[in-house]
């Protein structure tokens, strides 16, 4: 955890307050408690300074209040033609800061992107925005799925998971946040972006088990790796649970062996690059267990207490080898990558 978090969090409340981007005060009070600043401090606890950790936790924040009023549950999470116009709005506002949209959203992004300009160099600000493009996809190919009732095999869902669940831009803020670029000769070699994709597919099945129980709940539960596995291989709901944790368990038994294979011979970037992977998938798990977006079943939220956690000593499935079924993943097995 960054030691600056309570401060950069407070920053981050008084900049919410007057972004724009909310349009009610139960809409600002969920996007608050996303404890975002909390989030991104796990993922970078060694942050250059707090002005780039914060400009990180704002995207973050934003990315939520998003996600909440655009994608999951708001008017247009099952209208595809009308998301995708208002993506291409988005990310061009993303890509260009002359850009113009009507969207509450648009400015607030604009801000947070030229924070980015203001003191990072050119490649990773582009980094992020591809990364950015790559979300808005995922979600784009989300809501198309929900707009005509089709429920993803495993091997697409996964595939969809990688982009939907945010998980490129959130990563790609680790060098802005760090302060450490990364060669191009590093981060596209195969086995980084294994490693990347690895992570990211870790914490999005971890934030399907976070959110869960809520959205079971509020009858929201859509597209999840559960919902996909009950379909696809006539499971309960505990034997899904099950299996995605089993699959979930053996993703990241590969991404700490392949870590350990790569990690020895990085240079400085990277580096501290792929322990930002790993410090996300922990704080992820940390922050998702704790933070009252998943806990609290109410109509505003309700701060949760800071309780310890207990973590498994061994895999739920210590099986090696390629997950069955998905072959859109299986190359993160391959034998030369290193």
């Amino acid at each position: 955890m960054h030691p600056h978090v309570r401060r950069i969090e407070k920053r981050a409340v008084e900049w919410i307050g007057g972004s724009g981007m909310c349009a009610t005060p139960r809409e600002q009070a969920w996007v608050v408690a996303t404890h975002s600043a909390d989030f991104f401090a796990r993922f970078a606890p060694v942050a250059a300074d707090d002005d780039r950790l914060l400009a990180a936790a704002l995207w973050v924040y934003w990315g939520f209040a998003f996600d909440d009023a655009r994608c999951d549950s708001g008017p247009l999470s099952s209208r595809p033609a009308q998301f995708n116009a208002l993506a291409g709005q988005v990310q061009r506002a993303c890509e260009a800061h002359s850009a113009r949209g009507e969207d509450r959203f648009v400015a607030a992004l604009q801000d947070i992107v030229g924070r980015f300009r203001s003191f990072a160099p050119p490649t990773q600000v582009s980094r992020f925005v591809h990364a950015h493009r790559a979300w808005l996809s995922g979600v784009a190919w989300q809501i198309g799925n929900q707009a005509v009732g089709r429920m993803p095999g495993l091997d697409d869902f996964l595939a969809m998971r990688l982009l939907s669940s945010g998980g490129e831009p959130t990563f790609a803020l680790l060098e802005l946040a760090t302060g450490v670029e990364v060669a191009d000769r590093e981060l596209h070699r195969p086995a980084v972006r294994a490693l990347t994709e690895m992570a990211i597919c870790v914490a999005a099945l971890d934030n399907d088990r976070h959110s869960l129980h809520k959205e079971l709940a509020g009858k929201e539960a859509d597209q999840n790796v559960y919902t996909v596995l009950m379909q696809e291989r006539s499971l309960g709901l505990h034997q899904a649970v099950e299996a995605a944790a089993g699959l979930r368990d053996r993703v990241l038994q590969r991404f700490l062996h392949l870590h350990d294979r790569v990690r020895p011979t990085a240079g400085t970037g990277l580096a501290t690059y792929l322990q930002g992977l790993r410090y996300g998938i922990r704080g992820n798990n940390e922050w998702g267990l704790r933070v009252p977006r998943y806990l609290s079943p109410g109509h505003w939220p309700d701060e949760t207490e800071d309780v310890a956690l207990v973590w498994a000593d061994r895999p739920s499935d210590p099986r090696p080898g390629p997950v069955e079924g998905a072959p859109g993943i299986a190359w993160w097995w391959d034998t030369d990558l290193a």
